[in-house]
């Protein structure tokens, strides 16, 4: 097995650590080949004898490792064993002593890890993860005793490992009223949101308008509305399918099997497909399942962004996820710290005209050009005299530049609007940069366009 050079670095770097400390949390991008660089390691230790044992907290990861591990990495399949970390807890009598263990997605980390660690304390400790916090709980500290770093997902963007992406995000969900328990939205009150066939037809509508044809996989908030929104694409003439842990292998490994052949363009599952799901030609997600998780959010907004020559991944976000985490490349700073030492505050701009998401950096949109209102003219309240605003007919308005329209009133903001054939979103933003009421039923579009 030949690591990319980045790879071979990881390696290195963990190496170096665990010559000084017991147990070790790596972080790399999704898609960089985690498990590529897990499976390098796990074959030096079984080739100098040494036991290793690699967790993961699904079963259909295991079989996937495996595959990566015995077939790909050449792991001495007789001293290395892949198990869920369920099955370890319950069976850790009868587990030999690993001189390493592996954890899979280590943000994940639960009692039952701590436990297995706890039965093992002299065997060496590595976490792969990209993401290395869990929910509302800060980082890893109580759990790994140093935090490597590798390339960035940008990086790895620019060097053709993933592929580029534009992100789009619609106002279809309003998460403004979702309570919170654990950290994450109280699921009940998620499936009574989406409990709305306009949520699935404005999707199908963006799908089509957006990226009409292209296979994509939708993550949902609930398997009832997995259910209603593929029977919305179906109706729509698009081949849909839903999957969900509940059916039987051989049903899911079909479905898995057409849509990877093709002959199903779209999937859509609630948490099925988070982590170890690999297709190259998924050229879309859709993202109608709002959480406070940054981990599952980088997961579901990376499913379409494994590499392919001259692909360029689009995400449909219709819940505001990108609002709560950003973007896919933005560069985070992790630590070791239980608890973090302060929210992050979520930097993007959102496109009026084509609703695409971007760095606030940017003057234009990347994508139609439209150009952007500076934050600072945003903050500033300009004063306007009443004796020079007029309600102007149409075709004054028609003629008038956008640099000289002037409005008093929001009934005078849709005036302009509608003349010009303007988004409503435009709209919301003349009027705040003129400190003009914004009527009430338009807040939670606000709440995105922050």
């Amino acid at each position: 097995m030949n690591l990319r050079p980045y790879q071979q670095q990881a390696v290195n770097d963990i190496r170096q650590s665990l010559r000084t400390h017991k147990s070790v949390v790596f972080t790399i991008g999704c898609g960089a080949g985690k498990s590529i660089i897990a499976g390098a390691i796990a074959k030096s230790a079984t080739d100098k004898g040494n036991r290793v044992l690699f967790l993961v907290h699904r079963a259909e990861l295991c079989e996937q490792i495996s595959d990566t591990f015995f077939g790909m990495c050449d792991v001495d399949d007789e001293l290395c064993d892949i198990m869920m970390i369920q099955t370890a807890r319950r069976r850790l009598s009868s587990i030999s002593e690993p001189a390493l263990i592996i954890v899979d997605e280590a943000h994940v980390f639960n009692k039952a890890y701590e436990k297995v660690f706890q039965y093992f304390p002299d065997s060496f400790k590595i976490g792969f993860t990209a993401t290395p916090c869990r929910l509302n709980q800060g980082g890893l500290g109580n759990l790994f005793e140093d935090l490597l770093t590798s390339v960035s997902t940008r990086w790895l963007i620019d060097n053709k490992y993933l592929s580029e992406y534009r992100y789009y995000s619609f106002p279809l969900i309003d998460t403004s009223k979702l309570h919170t328990r654990a950290g994450e939205f109280v699921q009940e009150e998620v499936e009574k949101l989406l409990d709305n066939r306009a949520v699935f037809s404005g999707t199908v509508r963006q799908y089509q308008k957006i990226t009409p044809g292209k296979k994509a996989m939708i993550y949902c908030g609930s398997i009832k509305a997995s259910k209603e929104i593929v029977e919305e694409f179906n109706r729509n003439g698009i081949t849909a399918a839903h999957v969900d842990g509940t059916m039987s292998k051989a049903e899911r490994e079909r479905i898995v099997s057409e849509y990877r052949q093709g002959k199903i363009t779209v999937v859509s599952n609630v948490d099925l497909f988070g982590v170890g799901f690999d297709d190259k030609d998924i050229e879309v997600t859709i993202l109608l399942r709002p959480t406070q998780s940054l981990a599952l959010a980088v997961q579901q907004n990376m499913r379409c962004m494994r590499y392919k020559e001259g692909k360029t991944a689009i995400i449909l976000d219709c819940c505001g996820n990108v609002v709560r985490h950003g973007l896919p490349d933005d560069n985070r700073e992790w630590t070791l710290e239980p608890k973090a030492k302060q929210e992050n505050t979520v930097k993007i701009r959102e496109c009026p005209e084509c609703f695409a998401v971007y760095p606030p950096t940017l003057d234009r949109c990347p994508y139609c050009g439209y150009a952007a209102v500076k934050e600072i003219q945003r903050k500033e309240k300009k004063t306007v005299e009443i004796d020079l605003v007029e309600v102007k007919r149409q075709k004054e308005i028609q003629d008038t530049k956008y640099s000289d329209l002037t409005a008093e009133t929001w009934d005078d903001v849709e005036r302009i609007r509608k003349t010009k054939k303007y988004k409503i979103q435009w709209a919301i933003r003349f009027a705040d940069m003129h400190s003009i009421p914004v009527p009430h039923k338009y807040d939670y579009m606000r709440r995105f366009m922050r």
